[in-house]
């Protein structure tokens, strides 16, 4: 399970502090139902099944992941 804190420091890491939140708001990722990172998580989407498909959605190579 990965903890909401360490999901946006991981988040934070990727697209820098202040892109995330943004990225998160507006891009629709398909992995997520056609949901944005806020709309999963506050639909109750656990953490890592949405932290999967930003990786995905990213295309981080596993060493990021």
């Amino acid at each position: 399970m990965v903890r909401l804190t360490d999901f946006w420091e991981r988040m934070e890491h990727q697209l820098g502090s202040s892109y995330a939140d943004s990225w998160a708001r507006d891009y629709v990722i398909e992995g997520l139902g056609g949901r944005t990172v806020h709309q999963a998580l506050a639909a109750g989407e656990d953490t890592k099944v949405v932290w999967r498909a930003v990786c995905e959605a990213l295309r981080l190579p596993p060493s990021e992941r």
